[in-house]
């Protein structure tokens, strides 16, 4: 029984083979037409792909056109050729712009560029392309079915941009850097105000200025520890129940004893 149903299966698979290279073989352009549908229906991107390249230019101004063109981009899409697929559909809204498809198509360009966003630690170039697409198409279309989806991209990828951020500034207290630490948590807190790592961020660049004001030389030491100091009060104020206290607290008392030796000195 089962060696009957691989037969047919393979005779069907076969017989489909058959038809396509019949019809990528043909001059009839409604037989590859017809053909290119049919695949795409049966989610044959790459076979539907391979004759509408061939048909699609022998369309253009013709009523088909339209729906030929966007077939063409989707196929792209659906086979994960996104910034293909992107420039397909960007082409598809400038030359369609009151086609049915047109918002879809603008979304699915959109998302193209948000799925050739690369992990955090990468540069992030496409990643802002992404965002700048995703929100010009929710300025576009602010009542569109995809409106939900897109805010929880650009959410994901602004959440990539603080990532990267926040990462830089941690490398510098890394390798001690601290100065350059500082600068980079300070930017960082001005750029993302709302962001999630925002406690981390203060703890961090508490510990930066921290080991900056304790290593510092005598005419910079006192302006750095009460700086130090003073980004303690913040962090405290902001999270004054946080995982980091004792160790912040252990830091002000050290801070406070280091203000205390200039003052004696003095």
């Amino acid at each position: 029984m089962k060696q009957g149903i691989y037969i047919l299966l393979a005779t069907i698979l076969l017989v489909s083979c058959s038809d396509f290279q019949k019809a990528l073989k043909s001059e009839d352009i409604a037989e590859k037409f017809k053909m290119a549908d049919e695949l795409y229906e049966a989610e044959k991107w790459s076979k539907s792909k391979r004759l509408l390249d061939q048909i699609l230019p022998k369309y253009r101004g013709k009523p088909q056109a339209e729906k030929l063109t966007y077939m063409h981009a989707n196929c792209s899409y659906e086979m994960g050729d996104y910034y293909i697929a992107s420039y397909h559909f960007d082409k598809f809204t400038d030359i369609y712009p009151q086609s049915e498809k047109a918002e879809e198509a603008a979304f699915k360009s959109a998302k193209g560029y948000y799925f050739n966003s690369p992990v955090y630690s990468k540069e992030q170039k496409e990643t802002v392309e992404a965002i700048e697409k995703l929100q010009l198409f929710v300025n576009q279309y602010p009542n569109s079915q995809y409106l939900a989806e897109a805010n929880t991209l650009v959410k994901e990828l602004d959440f990539k941009l603080e990532k990267k951020a926040f990462e830089i500034a941690k490398q510098y207290d890394l390798i001690k850097d601290y100065k350059a630490s500082v600068k980079s948590f300070n930017n960082f807190l001005l750029d993302f105000p709302g962001s999630s790592l925002r406690e981390k961020a203060l703890y961090y660049r508490l510990h930066a200025e921290y080991n900056l004001a304790i290593l510092s030389v005598d005419r910079l030491k006192e302006e750095r520890l009460n700086l130090a100091k003073n980004y303690y009060k913040a962090f405290v104020k902001a999270y004054p129940n946080s995982e980091f206290l004792a160790e912040t607290t252990e830091w002000n008392n050290k801070l406070e004893e280091e203000l205390q030796n200039i003052t004696t000195k003095s």
